[in-house]
């Protein structure tokens, strides 16, 4: 009788990534006309599939990547927006973000956004 051999697969973790940006960043949308202040960050994709393929397939990032959860603003109206790394870039125009929850979470010192004491970890 011949020994059977069994192949046992090892989990593979997702690679490492570095959040480029912090809590409290105002950034601006590489793509779309929308910027906001992070509150969240995700080391990677971290939302539903169905989320992720409503994504136009040519603008879809890649899932192993920092994802931030930003009160967002646009010229019509705020919102929360779940943006991958690669479509941020820093938002230096110095003005504040106009989102109603902005004042439940920070306080706005010296045009920069810092958590309230109770929000920290």
């Amino acid at each position: 009788m011949k020994a059977q051999h069994r192949i046992i697969e090892t989990p593979v973790a997702p690679p490492v990534s570095h959040a480029r940006f912090a809590i409290g960043a105002v950034v601006r949308h590489r793509l779309l006309a929308f910027r906001g202040v992070i509150f969240d960050v995700d080391p990677v994709f971290a939302n539903t599939e169905e989320w992720y393929q409503s994504i136009p397939e040519t603008m879809r990032p890649s899932k192993d990547q920092p994802f931030y959860h930003l009160l967002a603003e646009n010229a019509e109206s705020s919102y929360v927006a779940y943006v991958s790394q690669q479509n941020l870039v820093m938002d230096d125009d110095g003005e504040p973000v106009d989102h109603p929850a902005i004042d439940n979470l920070f306080d706005y010192e010296g045009g920069r956004y810092r958590l309230k004491a109770g929000h920290r970890h």
